[in-house]
């Protein structure tokens, strides 16, 4: 089974018991629209002009979400910076759409309740363990020392900038995370979109914190 890294960003976030994302949405939201910016560097469909993201390569890649992303990109009259991006693409539409995906290739199930009895709410558990497993085993063999490949490690990189990699993998080591992250493992190019990406999806998620203290604090 193909997923994206975005995909993979989803069941590393949701737990199988509850079927809810340990991370808030808003988070979330960032770093799945980050992944997809990712994703599509690592394939070499975009990168990184000075500080501006921009189209090398507009042929699709098979993928809904990923192929939208990119029209989306190379349909922009001018470049944008990869904080735009992270800003344009996140939604929850974008998170509801994946995990239907997930759920119609049976990974994850959908499950309708009520909080208080009285407002509906979905869960998605998980069904197939086996994907997020195979995830798992990757990731904590990078974490351990394997040399990632260029698409692991964005993965990885999108996990720490959203605060979702200690939650995900709480025995790693915040050295190593950083280490990986910071892409010394990928070409030039793709270490600079990466790193790019990063930042962005971590912008997103201090300006998410930030406006949930100021409105607890009001």
């Amino acid at each position: 089974m193909s997923i994206t890294i975005a995909e993979e960003v989803l069941l590393l976030a949701y737990r199988d018991d509850t079927g809810k994302p340990q991370i808030g949405s808003t988070e979330l939201d960032a770093a799945l629209a980050g992944a997809i910016v990712a994703e599509l560097a690592v394939n070499g469909r975009i990168d990184l002009d000075g500080k501006k993201l921009v189209v090398r390569d507009a042929s699709p890649l098979g993928d809904d979400e990923l192929d939208a992303a990119l029209a989306r990109m190379a349909g922009e009259s001018r470049d944008h910076k990869p904080e735009w991006w992270v800003g344009k693409l996140n939604g929850n539409k974008l998170r509801k759409r994946l995990l239907s995906r997930l759920a119609d290739q049976g990974v994850l199930t959908e499950q309708e309740t009520k909080v208080l009895g009285l407002f509906p709410s979905r869960r998605y558990p998980a069904l197939d363990a086996s994907v997020e497993q195979g995830i798992r085993q990757r990731v904590e063999s990078v974490l351990a020392g394997a040399e990632p490949d260029e698409r692991l490690a964005a993965l990885v990189a999108v996990l720490n900038a959203a605060k979702l990699d200690r939650k995900a993998f709480p025995h790693a080591r915040k050295e190593r995370i950083k280490e990986i992250a910071e892409g010394e493992w990928a070409g030039a190019a793709v270490k600079k979109t990466i790193a790019s990406v990063h930042a962005a999806v971590a912008a997103g998620v201090a300006a998410a914190v930030a406006a949930g203290a100021a409105s607890s604090g009001g």
